[in-house]
């Protein structure tokens, strides 16, 4: 099968599309022929291929594939596997590391997948795993709820985009922010009030959130403290490999302000919740871009510039 792969050493390394190994399947995993995956800024951060120096015994091969997020059609399912059947479509992803997802087939434990949304094509689900996890478990994580007065910084990105339709959908009140250009992007996703980072100096404003939700991982309890209300909440996606800020931003309070950071978790509920809110037409996927399987290295580079509206999309068939 093709499969894109890195070559070479740090964090701009080539990208280059191999032949490999169709993967195997455990007892608990499907084996899916992918259509579909895309690009996360996950991606291109942890694009070091550290496995190829890991002794042979950790059976790392399966790691030096890129890809989080897929949509696909089931060809193959495990012994253990209940609830799917060969044929089905499904999304999802695996926080494995890395799912390996763009690849023509693609192995993935049965609890991080549900079966694809009706109303999206495989390129459109392809889209939301990762990204609209991140978003509705940052949004729980932080109790936002009906009334709830919540920010989000990025509100045009991958995260960013899913983050203000789902807070709109629990009943919040949204203000967005984004640069000029995607001011009326923003407001079709929902929101009530879209700050222009470009033109105010909104961070050293004095407001009354409940919450912030930085999809950006740019800013901090600390920059973000006038912001917030005497016990509000910030949550971030601070990125990935950054895990030792995890410990330390759990014990991180200002008064009764404190912060959460959300690192994402595949599991069936939240995808099944993502399939509802899709499916009665409060959240769309918004894509920035398709790419081909072969165009990969022009995808990276067009997550890397920071300027993508929504997600960047890889058809694989």
């Amino acid at each position: 099968m093709k499969a894109a792969m890195t070559q070479g050493f740090g964090l701009y390394s080539e990208l280059v599309i191999k032949e490999t190994m169709r993967p195997k399947i455990r007892p608990n995993e499907v084996l899916v022929e992918v259509h579909a995956s895309s690009v996360n800024p996950k991606d291109w951060k942890l694009n070091v291929p550290i496995f190829s120096l890991t002794p042979k015994f950790f059976n790392a091969s399966k790691t030096m594939i890129l890809g989080d997020d897929l949509a696909g059609k089931i060809v193959e399912v495990g012994d253990k596997v209940t609830g799917f059947s060969v044929g089905d479509s499904v999304y999802g992803m695996s926080m494995h590391f890395r799912t390996g997802s763009c690849a023509e087939f693609a192995a993935i434990p049965q609890q991080c997948i549900s079966l694809k949304p009706k109303s999206l094509s495989y390129s459109g689900a392809a889209s939301v795993p990762l990204a609209g996890l991140t978003a509705l478990q940052g949004l729980n994580m932080a109790n936002v709820g009906k009334d709830s007065k919540v920010l989000i910084i990025g509100a045009s990105g991958g995260v960013g985009s899913f983050a203000v339709q789902i807070a709109k959908v629990m009943g919040a009140h949204v203000t967005g922010v984004c640069s000029g250009r995607n001011i009326e992007l923003v407001k079709r996703l929902g929101a009530d009030d879209v700050i222009d980072y470009t033109k105010r100096d909104y961070i050293h404003e004095e407001n009354d959130f409940d919450v912030v939700l930085d999809a950006t991982s740019f800013q901090s309890l600390f920059s973000c403290s006038s912001l917030l209300k005497d016990e509000g909440i910030f949550v971030t996606t601070v990125g990935y490999a950054n895990s030792i800020f995890k410990l330390l931003l759990s014990k991180l309070r200002l008064g009764k302000q404190h912060a959460k950071y959300t690192q994402v978790k595949a599991n069936p509920r939240d995808l099944e919740t993502l399939t509802k809110y899709i499916e009665q037409g409060h959240v769309t996927p918004t894509i920035d871009g398709q790419y081909s399987l072969k165009e990969i290295g022009l995808s990276y580079a067009r997550s890397r510039s920071g300027r993508a509206s929504g997600k960047i999309v890889i058809n694989i068939k």
